[in-house]
């Protein structure tokens, strides 16, 4: 069989990028963000916020300049961590970065529009009354 050697790991490919690229890291803390408040997206999203304290300096340098412990930080940055404010806050700043608050995008008017419409059951309406969609199809 034959052996080839070793490339870099995606991770550290995606931390060299994510140091290269301010634009691409703020991009990519403003998704890491948005799917906090998804359960099923919540690991995920805190790995990319890891991945992002990796590309300013490392977690240790990190911690350091927040003024949380090493390991606190390493807790609150895993798959089941559960970081607070103030760690968030703390770790922004020391990527230079700040916290922002936006209001929700409202539906557009084509999702406002697919809701459907509802009719008064029979005994509501009448025997003897029809349904709109009645009325219209013995109207064509």
């Amino acid at each position: 069989m034959k052996q080839y050697k070793a490339g870099s790991s995606y991770h550290e490919w995606e931390v060299a990028l994510l140091r290269s690229d301010c634009e691409l890291a703020v991009e990519y803390l403003r998704v890491a963000l948005e799917s906090l408040d998804n359960p099923e997206e919540r690991g995920g999203s805190l790995i990319m916020l890891r991945a992002l304290a990796e590309a300013y300096g490392g977690l240790g340098a990190v911690a350091a300049k927040a003024g949380i412990s090493r390991e606190s930080l390493y807790r609150s940055l895993s798959p089941k961590g559960n970081p607070t404010l103030k760690t968030l806050v703390a770790v922004l700043n020391t990527m230079g970065l700040s916290l922002s608050v936006v209001p929700q995008q409202k539906k557009s008017r084509k999702q406002a529009a697919k809701k459907p419409v509802k009719t008064a059951p029979a005994a509501v309406r009448g025997a003897g009354q029809r349904t709109p969609r009645q009325r219209r199809s013995s109207a064509a």
